[in-house]
């Protein structure tokens, strides 16, 4: 039987990852991308092109406005983007967004009849955001088992993050192997609508840094020299 799985896809290199990993593992990916009012909306287009390029079987982009309510720099325009590294837990830490978009992916596994939702959270090089830990998607996944008809009935839900304890140098080796483009991924905060990278913000800062140590070239578009 074909193994269904729902694929979360931001456009990023490390969704563009698990979406790898989940294809070399037999799975037939369906890919949900979320716009939710992100001011670095290129990703959108990369999260489709990354879809494409590596065979899933579904892509579909999903509406939201998680901007009515603000709270982030990277839902807020009157928030900067921080340049520098922060304590705690910075800025670009979007409330309760990993819970959102989890609940809407479990949503569909379950109008798919799939069983399996992958994620692309990252708890090592991360920027310390709450629901990016480990114990964060065990409650989910325990969660989604007590409230889906699907699991009441005996099929158990599985919430998959294979790279959550890897650093951002294996997360570039995997992919590289696997056949990621990351020249078509987007992973910094305030991108261009091209997709260029402005090479100064965190995100921007642990994806230089990966490549760098890796020893595989970077493949980065940017508007202007970091």
């Amino acid at each position: 039987m074909t193994k269904r799985a729902v694929v979360l896809l931001s456009g990023g290199m490390d969704s563009a990852t698990v979406l790898a990993i989940a294809q070399s593992e037999g799975y037939e990916c369906h890919c949900l991308t979320l716009d939710y009012g992100q001011r670095h909306r290129a990703e959108l287009a990369a999260a489709g092109q990354v879809a494409r390029a590596l065979g899933a079987a579904d892509h579909r982009i999903t509406h939201l406005d998680l901007a009515a309510f603000g709270g982030s720099a990277l839902t807020d325009s009157s928030i900067n983007v921080p340049v520098a590294p922060s304590r705690g837990i910075p800025v670009t830490y979007v409330p309760a967004r990993n819970t959102i978009f989890l609940s809407l992916a479990l949503a569909w596994a379950e109008v798919l009849g799939a069983r399996d939702i992958w994620l692309g959270a990252n708890a090592v090089d991360y920027s310390g955001y709450p629901d990016c830990r480990p114990e964060y998607m065990r409650a989910f996944e325990a969660l989604a088992n007590l409230a889906t008809k699907a699991a009441v009935e005996g099929s158990r839900i599985v919430l998959h993050t294979p790279i959550i304890n890897l650093s951002k140098v294996d997360i570039i080796r995997c992919g590289a192997a696997l056949g990621v483009d990351f020249a078509s991924t987007v992973s910094c905060y305030q991108a261009t609508e091209d997709g260029l990278a402005c090479g100064r913000c965190d995100s921007c800062r642990l994806r230089q840094r990966g490549f760098a140590a890796s020893g595989i070239p970077d493949p980065t578009r940017y508007a202007a020299k970091a």
